[in-house]
């Protein structure tokens, strides 16, 4: 039986390499996936244990509490068996670039620099800083906003002054994830606290005298400070920041695996399908065996024995495309300025077992119906002329099943459905569309012969003859067909989902931004936290090209009974502003009264006309008036909203936290946006912003993840066209007779490949049919998950895109088969039968 098994593999080699291809991409990219993290991981470790060879020990501030006193560095330099120790500071700078606006969305971070055996800085170009009018900056943001070592940069310390300092360096910030978002500006110690306004230091860095080991001044340092603090070795320092790294590391994992899983959930489908073929092909061979004494379990094993070579070589193969797969994506990723360590792609023993293991155990499991199966022919066969094609019939425990699939699966999505948005509801939503495929996939055989009648009425009037024998054929082999098409059916559904939910959730946020912007442009400070001067306003409404200036200002309040804090605040606009309120009006807010939220009224379970406690810094605890009740998502005003005067009086002069501005009709935008960004240029921190930049910005994420999704599911669907193309294959060389007998009567070349192009097309077009409305179902649900206030759409234009690719991807699967079909021998082919 093994010299038969491995013949027949010889003998059938290229009809199992489309299979092979089919594990080697589902198994590559796993592979590849774990190539990927566990470099990443190899790098961190590298780059992290470095710091354990500079630092003996290092000093925290407990979880929650407060950054660590000049008094405390001293406490620990003063402990016996330490030989230095320097604090470390950090908190924000923000840097001006050369068109003297603060540089970046957000303020970049001030650090300190630190200098001798302590320092774990990596200056990448000139020096450290060594006096108070030095600084350094990371090379990214220096490449970014066109700095030069040796040229002068403005900086703005935490009151917003402006500095000047000599750039004598650039710095690497390494794998810090903080300062690779926001940038840094480093200096020595002092200037960082003095330019941060950090009183204290975020860790204290320790070297051990020589002879002292890292446990033995850990434990001398502990016992100086008491409790309340974090003290950890070097080593274990290391180990602890690797492990935060990891832990990103570890989520993308996960999230690439959920493809891979796919891509293999794919790939069994077309195994099962393939091996199926094979022993409906090989049912006289198999008669023969059992004939001549080989018994049911030896042709079992066969067919596993094939099943378990073929996933083998796949998985080695596979192995060899996830190697590749993981180290051209470090490449990309470095290419792209994200933050990863300098190493060489790892392949590790545990990666190279899982590869081969996911490949033997789902080529395996995918065998094992078709080998049951295979010893169900019985002995007689191998005397039969022709082997009988067996009918289809729905059993009624099939359809049991599928019902029960289906009834759990829409109950667990309407639960999904019906839950507050966020994740939980959104995995209950998955949960129940898995059901419901599930109950696709057990009731396909059933669902493909009508849907393929459907489906392929045009095809099958468009092409006559040839068309209606390729509709008939779609149906023949009802088993076959929907395994086939289920393959395609997974990577349709997941890319019309992913299409349906960015294009519902696109539609959503830009009513809302519509309802939370409802201005052409908003001023506000870089750090969100600060203000604006009030002049900044008052110069706005001079300017002849806006209509509308309205200023903002808030600050916290302890309202109600129990003094819960909310945002108070005022406004200062013309007469004609009215924001809408949903009760009361804008235009009864006078002295001694408030309009409140919505959701704070709800909250405090207060409406107009009731009386609310307010306590203020200068005027104490007053008695208010409610007066009004507002959205304030579509009003952008404070929570707790007061007239100006009011305001001034309970809390001082506040500046102004954001400004809302209109242009005049007529007026052109970029003559509008320069008129605004003129009069917030004296003010380094004041960044403009448009509605239209906001809506672009989200687009802009929008579009490059769907980019990223499309592109990882584009394997599943890879997989599932090899499927096609592997089942039309072995169908041609199962129907060989037929194919000749269709020329023999008069059926051209042409027409031959034209019949099995058509019938791809059916399957492809079944594929996508039930795929899209899958997606758009799930898409939908997917949104009600994401956020309230969904705005179902579909696009309709992406999913027609989908549907006809579908097609067209079938018909290029057919080209080879056809191909192939169309040349064979007519007489040798009768002759053979």
């Amino acid at each position: 039986m093994l010299k038969t098994t491995f013949a027949g593999l010889r003998a059938r080699k290229l009809r199992l390499l489309l299979t092979s291809l089919a594990i080697a991409l589902g198994v590559g990219f796993i592979a590849g996936t774990f190539v990927l993290t566990d470099t990443m991981q190899a790098g961190f470790t590298q780059k992290f244990g470095a710091a354990a060879d500079k630092i003996d020990v290092a000093v925290l501030p407990a979880p929650g509490k407060a950054d660590l006193s000049q008094a405390v560095l001293e406490k620990v330099r003063a402990v016996g068996g330490v030989a230095e120790a320097q604090g470390l500071v950090r908190g924000t700078s923000a840097l001006i670039g050369k068109d003297g606006k603060a540089a970046g969305d957000y303020p970049t971070s001030g650090v300190s620099i630190v200098q001798g055996p302590l320092s774990r800085t990596s200056i990448v170009s000139g020096s450290a800083p060594s006096t108070a009018t030095q600084a350094v900056l990371d090379k990214n943001t220096a490449k970014t906003r066109g700095f030069k070592v040796g040229e002068t940069v403005a900086v703005l310390d935490s009151k917003n002054v402006s500095h000047e300092f000599t750039l004598v360096g650039l710095f690497d910030v390494g794998l810090d994830q903080e300062l690779a978002y926001t940038g840094a500006v480093g200096f020595v110690t002092e200037t960082a606290r003095a330019m941060t306004g950090e009183k204290g230091y975020r860790e204290i860095d320790v070297a051990a005298a020589e002879g002292v080991s890292q446990e033995d001044a850990r434990a001398a340092v502990v016992k100086a400070l008491g409790a309340g603090y974090e003290v950890k070795t070097g080593k274990r320092y290391a180990d602890d920041m690797v492990k935060a790294n990891g832990a990103d590391s570890q989520f993308l994992t996960m999230g690439l695996l959920l493809f891979g899983l796919v891509a293999m959930f794919v790939a069994a489908l077309v195994i099962y399908n393939t091996f199926n073929i094979l022993v409906a092909q090989r049912t006289r061979e198999m008669a023969l065996l059992r004939c001549i004494g080989a018994t049911r379990g030896q042709v079992f094993g066969s067919v596993l024995l094939e099943s378990a070579v073929v996933g083998l070589m796949s998985s080695l193969l596979g192995l060899l495309l996830g190697y590749g797969m993981g180290a051209g994506a470090m490449v990309v990723l470095r290419t792209s300025g994200a933050p990863l360590p300098e190493a060489t792609a790892t392949l590790t023993p545990f990666t190279v077992a899982l590869a081969v293991a996911v490949g033997m155990v789902v080529t395996v499991g995918a065998a094992l119906l078709p080998a049951r199966s295979a010893t169900r022919v019985a002995p007689i066969a191998a005397l039969r002329a022709q082997v009988e094609e067996h009918t289809f019939r729905a059993g009624v425990v099939r359809v049991i099943v599928a019902a029960l699939f289906l009834v759990a699966g829409v109950a667990v999505t309407v639960v999904g459905v019906t839950m507050d948005p966020g994740q939980a509801a959104l995995f209950t939503v998955m949960a129940g569309g898995a059901l419901v495929f599930f109950a696709v996939l057990v009731l396909g055989p059933v669902i493909v012969r009508p849907l393929g009648a459907f489906v392929g009425w045009l095809p099958g009037r468009l092409f006559g003859v040839p068309g209606r024998l390729a509709l008939d054929n779609s149906g023949r082999n009802p088993r076959r067909s929907a395994t086939t098409t289920v393959a395609l059916t997974v990577g349709v559904t997941l890319m019309t989902l992913i299409s349906v939910l960015t294009g519902t959730l696109r539609l959503t946020y830009s009513q809302k931004l519509d309802e939370q912007f409802p201005v052409d442009y908003m001023v506000q400070a870089q750090d969100r936290e600060s203000r604006l001067p009030r002049d900044l306003a008052e110069n706005l409404r001079t300017r002849p090209e806006l209509t509308s200036v309205v200023a903002i200002r808030q600050t916290d309040a302890k309202v109600g009974a129990e003094d819960s804090t909310y945002r108070a605040g005022t406004f200062a606009a013309t007469r004609d502003f009215a924001p809408a309120f949903t009760s009361g009006s804008v235009g009864a807010l006078k002295p001694g009264t408030v309009a409140v939220a919505g959701y704070v009224a709800k909250n405090l379970k207060v409406a107009v006309g009731d009386r609310l406690p307010l306590r203020t810094k200068k005027a104490g605890r007053v008695e208010l008036t409610v007066v009004g009740v507002f959205d304030a998502d579509q009003t952008g005003l404070a929570e707790l909203t007061v007239p100006a005067a009011d305001f001034d009086r309970y809390f001082g002069v506040v500046d102004d936290s954001r400004i809302l501005v209109n242009a005049k009709e007529g007026v052109a935008p970029d003559v509008t946006r320069k008129v605004v960004e003129a009069a917030a240029q004296p003010y380094p921190t004041a960044k403009v912003a448009s509605s239209t930049e906001v809506r672009s910005g989200f687009d802009e994420a929008l579009d490059m993840s769907v980019m990223i999704i499309t592109g990882l599911l584009g394997l599943a669907v890879l997989i599932s066209l090899l499927g096609i193309a592997n089942t039309l294959s072995l169908s041609v060389h199962e129907r060989t007779r037929e194919s000749a007998l269709l020329r023999a009567l008069g059926l051209t070349r042409s027409q031959l490949r034209a019949m099995l192009s058509v019938e791809a097309l059916i399957l492809g077009l079944i594929g996508a049919l039930v795929g899209v409305v899958l997606g758009v179902v799930f898409g939908w649900a997917a949104a009600r998950t994401a956020t309230t206030g969904v705005v179902f759409t579909v696009p309709v234009p992406q999913v027609l895109a989908f549907v006809v690719l579908s097609g067209l991807a079938g018909v290029l699967a057919a080209v080879l088969p056809a191909r192939k079909a169309a040349r064979a021998s007519v007489v040798d082919a009768l002759a053979a039968g």
